[in-house]
């Protein structure tokens, strides 16, 4: 059964929606990526417009800011806290806004890694 993103088949007041239709293409949804710790791997899907999204399902290395502005590259060692869902720290789940030790410190994650295929993150004392 195809996930949709669409309007609700319920009515503000409880009563149900009449069907006019069957899902379309367009309303697609997707499961989320739940990116992870672990040996860097990509996957991709087709986009309307012959497009092609690509999203990490999971990744050991974050490109780091720090506050001077120099970039480097640093690897994972855990998940420190997440605000999103705090069960993703015990499931090793990368989401923005995570917070990571790595071997350069602990690090903020400010991008998308469900999204894009890049974790970037900012140094934090």
């Amino acid at each position: 059964m195809a996930i949709v993103q669409r309007r609700s088949k319920r009515k503000v007041s409880g009563g149900l929606y009449q069907g006019s239709r069957k899902k379309r293409k367009y309303e697609l949804g997707r499961e989320p990526a739940y990116t992870k710790v672990g040996e860097k791997s990509i996957s991709s899907i087709k986009k309307k417009g012959g497009k092609i999204k690509t999203f990490l399902l999971s990744c050991n290395s974050v490109n780091l800011v720090d506050k001077s502005g120099k970039h480097s590259k640093a690897q994972i060692k855990t998940i420190v806290e997440n605000s999103s869902n705090r069960n993703f720290v015990r499931r090793n789940i990368l989401t923005k806004g995570a917070i990571v030790d790595t071997d350069k410190g602990k690090a903020k994650i400010t991008s998308r890694p469900g999204q894009g295929n890049t974790l970037d993150g900012v140094l934090v004392d």
